[in-house]
């Protein structure tokens, strides 16, 4: 029984950004779970090379060209989904770009990029999704928010807002599917170490001992770290949890 409740056998997942990082993490989990996973992103080659590590562990996989920043590219990739596997069960809404600057400094385009890329690509996406998901009888939606849905930092003005969006829209989101069996719920990730944040550090130089300073566990995450909540999210574990927000990071965000 304790098993049947995380078995993914026979259950769709689309992961957008799932080529990379926290993303492939994820679709790692849930492949090894048992579950069918499409990869969406925007790069052909790291697509395939995912789709490739995701065979490897025994599980379908296939992927999918999207750019979320198009209306037509998110409803598309739910339409495809479906089309090639028949029905989809899971989606996690992890694509998305920060672009540090100062608040001052930005232009309303790279706003709009960095809102579009996090917060309406997954709305767009979600809402794409419901009527598949109600085809099966209900659904798993996982949006990926950050530490930045808690705090603020100078660099993240753009990037803030849109995590900050993503924690209150999964609210929103579960309770208007609730009813429908939809349960919907962020993952918010602490400092990971990703190509992401390999980039930050190469801005930040003091940032790698101050994360590491600050955190209990003393260490940075890595992708695997995001295998288990995913596949928690995504499975029957978790059919009476919704609309929560969950960190992964270590400890991170309790310390004072």
């Amino acid at each position: 029984m304790a098993m049947e409740l995380f078995d993914l056998s026979g259950r769709v997942a689309v992961v957008t950004g799932g080529n990379g990082g926290i993303g492939l993490g994820m679709a790692l989990g849930m492949a090894r779970a048992g579950a069918t996973v499409v990869v969406a992103g925007r790069d052909a080659a790291k697509n395939e090379a995912a789709v490739k590590e995701l065979q490897a562990t025994g599980a379908k996989a296939s992927s999918t060209m999207v750019d979320v920043l198009q209306e037509e590219s998110c409803r598309a990739l739910i339409v495809n989904a479906v089309e090639v596997h028949g029905r989809l069960d899971i989606l996690v809404n992890n694509a998305g770009i920060n672009i540090r600057k100062q608040p001052q400094e930005y232009t309303s385009a790279e706003w709009h990029q960095v809102l579009d890329s996090n917060l309406t690509s997954a709305f767009l996406c979600s809402q794409a999704a419901y009527p598949a998901m109600m085809k099966t009888g209900g659904g798993k939606i996982i949006n990926i928010g950050s530490m930045m849905s808690i705090f603020g930092a100078s660099f993240t003005t753009a990037y803030a807002a849109s995590k900050g969006g993503i924690v209150q829209m999964t609210k929103a989101m579960a309770t208007a599917w609730a009813k429908d069996n939809i349960q919907v719920n962020a993952i918010l990730p602490g400092w990971i170490d990703t190509a992401l944040t390999q980039r930050a550090r190469r801005d930040v130089p003091a940032l790698h001992d101050s994360v590491l300073k600050r955190t209990p566990a003393g260490r940075w995450g890595t992708p695997d770290d995001f295998a288990g909540i995913a596949v928690f999210l995504a499975a029957s574990a978790s059919d009476y949890v919704t609309g929560a927000a969950i960190t992964v990071d270590g400890g991170y965000s309790v310390q004072g």
